[in-house]
């Protein structure tokens, strides 16, 4: 188990701890037990980096900085896959064509725009969350993202035979029971609107998922970049909706 908890933090993150430079689809597939709560401990640090920031700097220049650490803390592992999925799912060819241009280190227009935009609605949902629940809104937003890699690898994949999907082929029932821990843990914490964010992000999860199946003929790694990058976005802004 300590084992599968050293391989998450090595895979998610670039904090400190022994590195391993290639995985095994399987040690992944039990990895995915901790992927929650390695989420959770990355929003965590960047909500106390947060707060210290806030203590000497004003709050628009404490938010940039801390979704900079973020960004950082995670070696920006799922923004590639965002950009890549901004390139490939909102091009107008064939499935094939599509996953070539994925694969493709070169990003394109939509990826330029995507991007940044993304980044920079992070920093706003942030400057715009309210301070009494940022402490838990953000160890939510990296745990519900993570444990949503849990349900994504256990849809249809574009590439069969690859890591994706000896990966799904890797995930173990007890996984989802353990994963699911930290969000429960946070979820009741933050009360009932942590709930309907909840609910949303799931239903957002949901529709990436069909369009991956659609417009690409199931899953890359990529999309699991996207699915991370959305629901973080999402649960911040969530917790930014007024009258909830």
């Amino acid at each position: 188990m300590f084992d599968s908890l050293i391989t998450a933090l090595d895979f998610l993150t670039v904090l400190p701890v022994p590195h391993r430079k290639d995985y095994k689809p399987l040690e992944l597939g039990k990895a995915a037990a901790w992927f929650p709560w390695v989420g959770a401990l990355l929003g965590g640090l960047t909500a106390l980096v947060y707060y210290g920031l806030l203590l000497i700097l004003p709050r628009m220049l404490a938010s940039a900085l801390a979704v900079a650490f973020w960004i950082a803390v995670t070696g920006g592992l799922h923004l590639d896959g965002l950009a890549d999925c901004c390139d490939g799912l909102l091009y107008a060819g064939t499935p094939q064509r599509r996953l070539e241009i994925m694969k493709d280190p070169h990003h394109g227009t939509f990826a330029d725009i995507g991007l940044p935009l993304t980044i920079l609605i992070k920093i706003a949902a942030l400057y715009s969350l309210p301070l009494e629940v940022y402490g838990l809104a953000l160890p939510l937003a990296g745990a519900l993202s993570r444990w949503l890699l849990l349900p994504a690898g256990k849809q249809a994949n574009a590439r069969p035979g690859g890591l994706g999907e000896q990966f799904s082929a890797s995930l173990q029932k007890g996984s989802f029971y353990l994963a699911l821990i930290p969000v429960i843990i946070l979820t009741y914490q933050l009360g009932w609107q942590a709930i309907a964010v909840a609910a949303v992000v799931h239903v957002c999860a949901w529709l990436i998922f069909r369009t991956a199946q659609v417009r690409l003929g199931g899953m890359t790694g990529d999309v699991y970049g996207l699915v991370v990058e959305l629901g973080e976005l999402l649960v911040l802004m969530g917790f930014c909706v007024r009258g909830l």
